[in-house]
């Protein structure tokens, strides 16, 4: 029976009205469902998981919802590890690598079933099917996603019963988590293998990232038409243009967008986005669509308000912009990751010397970090099922690895001086600039997969002149 909603209308369920509901129901089991598109991909992404584990039972949940106030919940987002092994969006859910015997693993996915029409929870539960939507009967999701499927209210008791060495994804499912014996070292392995084999993308992921670059290219345009409707009234109106695409062509945005304009832009992850849209600043845009997949773009542009750039940030522009030319240049397979981050960083520490901001020369402010100042952050990172993807590998394999062909990264080198900073001149204060481009590393070089938004101020200037409504 499902829990009485304090303050709830009614004092209960009649047996008349309980019997009225468990009847006169259609059988909609869909015997028509194919395999996903992505199962064959995630079956390989299994094996690999599978060989670096032998004799080991892995736990991979995909996790629960999260009240936002009262019977609220927020929208649900499963583990990324979840569906990068799974193409499986579903809550509640676990995949669970069990060791044979004579080598390799079974996989199977245990799944919350369908609510069956011979009780009341169909209906009267908070998370009931006829509240929240219809789910995939276990049936159906075998179909789906290629892996036998269990009922995964039996999940916790099956997996305390067997005393096979576990391994667990922590923080994810809280009553998974608790039912297997494990260590916490053991488990971080786990999480940092999980998140390593996302680092270098397949075939259909790469089409994924394709797809979400394109929508935020159109979703970027989208806000630039409708500018002159955020000078009536403020940053929301580009979040919310924007976060239409999003909707329209994905699942939702990838992560809170960022609508800073005048000296927000100086603010690293400014998502409020409640200040006004002044002519004559700048808008530092930076947002991604995230497919129905939920692989997310990551674009930003900084965009001049009035449509032509002012001498001082054009000035600020072009530094960063040939920073990013830098970085981009040293996007290729062999190279090691850092290397695109140093190229940036040197060329805006060198600016900086340059305009008598820091001290020199520009190779000693560079190695002493000087420019951190202004520049705040990293010059780019790994992208793909989370915006900052694979964030839990071996630092061996990302930051301290080389790049290899199938990796796609952001490269987004930027410059922020602080309105209440007086080391620099006045006329320089409030101005934040950043270009965030996402690549993808080829054979023979890279791919710039958001080239389809302009990069130079001249080319900025143009497109909005054509676009800016």
């Amino acid at each position: 029976m499902a829990k009485a909603r304090k303050n709830g209308l009614y004092a209960g369920i009649s047996e008349e009205l309980s019997a009225l509901m468990r009847t006169g129901w259609a059988d909609t089991e869909r015997h028509d469902l194919t395999p996903d598109e992505q199962a064959p991909y995630a079956a390989l992404r299994r094996a690999a998981l599978s060989a670096r584990f032998p004799g080991e039972r892995l736990v991979i949940p995909s996790g629960n919802l999260k009240a936002r106030s009262n019977d609220d919940t927020y929208p649900f987002r499963p583990y990324s590890g979840y569906v990068h092994m799974t193409g499986d969006q579903a809550r509640d859910g676990a995949l669970v690598l069990e060791p044979r015997a004579d080598g390799g693993h079974d996989a199977y996915c245990y799944q919350l079933p369908r609510d069956g029409r011979d009780t009341d929870e169909f209906w009267s539960g908070y998370h009931a099917e006829l509240w929240m939507g219809r789910r995939r009967s276990l049936a159906e999701s075998e179909r789906v996603l290629g892996l036998p499927c269990r009922d995964v209210r039996t999940a916790a008791r099956d997996l305390a019963a067997s005393t096979v060495p576990t391994r667990v994804v922590r923080g994810v499912d809280p009553v998974l988590e608790a039912a297997v014996s494990t260590d916490e070292e053991r488990d971080d392995e786990l999480e940092e293998v999980l998140s390593g084999l996302r680092l270098v993308k397949d075939a259909w992921e790469i089409g994924e990232m394709r797809k979400a670059v394109d929508s935020t290219v159109r979703g970027f345009t989208d806000a630039i038409a409708e500018l002159s409707r955020a000078v009536a009234t403020s940053e929301r109106w580009i979040e919310g243009t924007f976060f239409r695409r999003a909707r329209l062509e994905g699942n939702s945005v990838g992560y809170g967008s960022i609508c800073a304009a005048g000296e927000h832009a100086t603010i690293m992850h400014w998502t409020t986005n409640d200040g006004p849209v002044r002519p004559g600043e700048l808008l530092l845009f930076d947002a991604g669509v995230e497919t129905n997949s939920l692989y997310t773009a990551d674009v930003t542009r900084t965009l001049p308000i009035s449509g032509t750039f002012t001498p001082v940030q054009r000035r600020v522009y072009d530094a960063v912009y040939e920073a990013q030319e830098a970085g981009m240049a040293a996007v290729k397979p062999g190279a090691a990751y850092r290397d695109f981050h140093e190229a940036a960083q040197r060329h805006l520490a060198a600016r900086l010397v340059e305009w008598g901001f820091i001290e020199g020369p520009a190779e000693r402010a560079y190695e002493l970090g000087l420019q951190r100042r202004f520049t705040m952050a990293g010059t780019g990172h790994m992208l793909g099922l989370d915006v900052h993807d694979c964030a839990h590998a071996r630092n061996e394999e990302y930051v301290d690895g080389v790049l290899e062909p199938g990796m796609v990264l952001t490269v987004e080198p930027g410059l922020y001086f602080q309105p209440d900073d007086l080391t620099v001149p006045e006329e320089w204060r409030g101005i934040g600039v950043r270009i965030e481009d996402d690549l993808l590393v080829t054979e023979d070089g890279h791919e710039n997969l958001s080239a389809g938004l302009p990069r130079s101020a001249d080319e900025v200037e143009a497109w909005m002149a054509r676009h800016a409504g």
